[in-house]
């Protein structure tokens, strides 16, 4: 498998973080597959360096780097030139996760609008991938996006509507689905899961967050995925190891690997 979202820098993971990673590639009860790739991304600078840091001790794992909303009020100007060397260097595979969060608005909505534009903008300059993080905030979120010209990227944990699926396909851009999917409540979800055409599919765990269905509450990891990856399967029509193989493949073509 390939997990187009983790976060594998978070606290949580600082006991046995060695430990989790070192397995990820063995198959286990809970995944007969075992994961092959991983794209850890980074919420901030501090977040992003570590990611980095993670892709040089484990081959297997690429580092996104980027300024998510939570901490768009530490933004400092400077910090797009470092996440342009780091892309150049290639240091990191994408611009992420950056966004817009309307739910818990830990920065002011005005300096997320601002940091997700200068990101959004860098993107388009190096034509990098960017990974999109929108909560409550989709009509904004889209409209920056399309204002800027940015078309390659992934709508990461989808939750829009499926009206706005259509915009974002239409733009060129991923969407991935996370353990979101596994859930009671989640009937809209699965008609977007359903309508996103094959070639331009992810999955990710968002790890530690978003365990799927029968593993709620449980710190999420790579493993888990499988879970998300029957779900899809079975709302698709298609074998979980064909559902495995498609979005392996359009993430190695997404990020460039």
């Amino acid at each position: 498998m390939f997990d187009s979202h983790a976060h594998y820098d978070d606290a949580r993971f600082d006991a046995d973080r060695a430990e989790v990673l070192a397995a990820l590639a063995v198959p286990t009860a809970e995944d007969p597959v075992g994961v092959r790739f991983v794209l850890s991304c980074g919420d901030s600078m501090e977040s992003s360096r570590k990611n980095i840091e993670l892709s040089r001790r484990y081959p297997f794992l690429f580092a996104a780097g980027g300024v998510h909303p939570h901490e768009a009020k530490g933004f400092r100007d400077a910090d797009l030139n470092v996440l342009k060397a780091w892309y150049e260097q290639k240091q990191i595979v994408a611009i992420g996760e950056i966004g817009l969060d309307y739910h818990y608005d830990f920065s002011p909505r005005d300096a997320q609008k601002r940091v997700f534009a200068a990101q959004l903008q860098l993107a388009k300059t190096l034509n990098a991938p960017v990974v999109i993080h929108d909560r409550e905030a989709h009509a904004d979120v889209y409209e920056q996006i399309r204002a800027s010209g940015v078309r390659r990227g992934v709508m990461h944990s989808y939750s829009g509507k499926k009206e706005l699926l259509r915009d974002y396909l239409n733009l060129g851009f991923y969407v991935s689905f996370s353990g979101s999917v596994t859930f009671p409540n989640a009937s809209g979800l699965l008609e977007c899961a359903a309508a996103v055409p094959d070639e331009r599919l992810l999955i990710e765990t968002d790890a530690p967050y978003l365990a799927p269905v029968p593993y709620r509450g449980r710190r999420n990891d790579s493993h888990l995925m499988y879970a998300t990856a029957c779900r899809l399967a079975e709302l698709r029509g298609c074998t979980p190891e064909e559902l495995i193989a498609q979005t392996r493949d359009n993430a190695k073509r997404l990020f460039g690997l």
